[in-house]
């Protein structure tokens, strides 16, 4: 009996190791192809899209960095640290620009923004001018804009992350601090953001991360990141190894960014010994309460107000003009749905079976696999899809072969030329998502259970189906939420890998904009916008829920 259970494990060990592998044979293949391309395509590239490119992703970065850090920080300290009306609502609202892409936030802004849109419209009434020609602000087609649009839409990555830290912390620091003479302002510069440092680089190196995801953003406001490079080697060329070349000095960049932030963390260490008590927040009154509120509800007004009553009322428009949506937008939201479905069904099952592998006490293995199954979510999503382009095609032909030679079926793609290839995408760049949430569900569940039902007789899949699946569904549930909405509205590997003729919501809105028809992309991107205010409710049920 003992021999059978060990040859189980085993084979569910194999299966998540493959499962891993899968992760990194993208990566593998994509080094691969760039090493082994024409000199010519390197000289090329450094001589005349590498310089401009790669400055421009680092302006656009350190930017980002910058306001989301200034934002993120700002904010969880103000709504830790001071009491005011609407506090409580603030609290949970900051997480609102979260349910935004920044694709979408992009779109919306080009069109408030324009000169003759409803913004410049009001401020040129305000002044007193009639015309575009006497005033008129800065396009926001621009390095600037972009910055400031990605920025709003990115901070919740480190207003979350502080904010969290921020509650786990003990007071009695803060008010030893004070009764040692320290302003509120001194306390937080020398003691607070000291402590927060490890919090605050996380959160960044998330909004950096999906900075370089970025792609429609970047396009829209036609800023030639290291992203749209690689898209227009690939779709606009058919030069698959310049985009190889392009996408290894993304991975240079991400490597950097992860190598920054653990090592922030590493070198930030604090022993809190104290049991934390939230900090006294301090009530304000007067001017103080009003510009705390000014400040407090300005990124939530800009970064999802905004954005999203411009999607509501063109929305409206274009319905009351037509009557019904397209037939083209309602095949896209199907398209998307059936594909966000199928996506997180074997995204939650591949991370299940990795957590419920890297569970056993004798496993010596487990770490690196966590790590390895979690670096699909740091490879942005067009590195990891022209990673997969030659696997995928290599295994295309085999099954046309087979296929051909057992049943005479023509040759075709089965894998290109169906959603299987943004399954396969999808559940690399999301397995992280769905193993950190299941491996956190893990951790209410005690080894002393399993001993127990080990002793009882019972085998490990029967451990699993009568004790592990019960408790484990809540952590199941916020996995799959998870996974869906970030399925939902991934763009960067869906424009590159989707079957011909196969639109999603995302590549449908990408198209709109593109051809500067944006009555119908704001149903698309309002639908997004409703399908991602899911997992900000839950984050903020989850995060917030003690702080009231």
């Amino acid at each position: 009996m003992q021999l059978q259970k060990n040859n189980k494990l085993t084979l569910w060990q194999i299966l998540a190791g493959l499962v891993v592998f899968s992760v990194v044979a993208p990566i593998l293949t994509l080094l691969i192809i760039a090493l082994t391309g024409h000199f010519d395509h390197w000289y090329s590239l450094i001589q005349y899209v590498i310089p401009n490119s790669l400055s421009n992703t680092a302006i656009l970065l350190v930017g980002v960095a910058i306001m989301v850090g200034l934002i993120g920080t700002g904010s969880a300290w103000l709504t830790s640290a001071y009491d005011f009306p609407t506090r409580k609502i603030l609290m949970w609202a900051l997480l609102l620009p979260l349910a935004v892409p920044t694709y979408i936030m992009a779109f919306a802004y080009l069109d408030l923004m324009h000169p003759l849109g409803p913004i410049q419209g009001l401020i040129r009434d305000i002044l007193g001018y009639s015309s575009p020609r006497e005033f008129r602000l800065p396009d926001i087609r621009s390095m600037p804009g972009a910055i400031f649009i990605m920025g709003l839409a990115l901070y919740p990555y480190v207003y979350l992350s502080v904010r969290v830290m921020f509650m786990s912390q003990s007071a009695n620091l803060v008010e030893a601090s004070r009764t040692l003479g320290c302003t509120p302002a001194q306390t937080f510069r020398r003691l607070i953001l000291p402590m927060a440092r490890p919090a605050i680089a996380v959160g960044i190196s998330l909004a950096l991360l999906e900075t370089l995801n970025d792609i429609g953003a970047s396009e829209f406001l036609g800023i030639q990141t290291l992203t749209v490079s690689i898209y227009t080697a690939w779709v606009t060329r058919s030069n698959l190894e310049a985009a190889a070349q392009i996408a290894i000095f993304m991975l240079f960049i991400v490597t950097a960014i992860i190598y920054v932030e653990r090592l922030s963390r590493q070198r930030q260490r604090y022993a809190n010994t104290q049991r934390p008590r939230p900090i006294q927040a301090q009530t304000l009154t007067g001017s103080k309460m009003i510009v705390a509120m000014v400040l407090g509800w300005l990124p939530v007004i800009t970064g999802f107000i905004f954005p999203t009553l411009y999607l509501i009322v063109e929305t409206i428009k274009r319905l009351d003009i037509v009557g019904a949506v397209s037939h083209g937008l309602l095949t896209s939201t199907i398209n998307t749905v059936i594909l966000a479905i199928v996506a997180t069904f074997f995204t939650v099952i591949f991370g299940l079976l990795i957590a419920w592998v890297v569970r056993q006490p004798r496993f010596a293995y487990s770490k690196i696999m966590v790590r390895l199954g979690s670096l699909g979510y740091a490879i942005p999503g067009s590195v990891l899809a022209i990673g997969l382009l030659t696997p995928i095609v290599l295994i295309d032909d085999i099954i046309s072969k087979v296929m051909n030679l057992l049943f005479n079926f023509p040759p075709q793609l089965y894998i290109m030329g169906s959603i299987a290839g943004l399954v396969i995408a999808y559940c690399i760049r999301f397995l992280a998502i769905s193993i950190g949430s299941i491996e956190a569900g893990y951790t209410r569940i005690p080894l002393s259970l399993d001993n127990a039902a080990q002793t009882l007789g019972h085998t490990s899949s029967q451990t699993f189906r009568k004790i592990h699946f019960p408790l484990l569904k809540p952590a199941l549930g916020a996995a799959a939420l998870l996974v869906f909405v970030d399925a939902m509205k991934e763009l960067s590997a869906t424009l590159l890998l989707r079957p011909l003729n196969f639109e999603t919501l995302s590549t449908w809105l990408y198209a709109e904009a593109a051809r500067g028809t944006y009555e119908e992309g704001a149903i698309a991107a309002l639908l997004i916008v409703l399908v991602g205010l899911l997992p900000v409710i839950f984050l903020a049920r989850t995060q917030f829920k003690n702080s009231y």
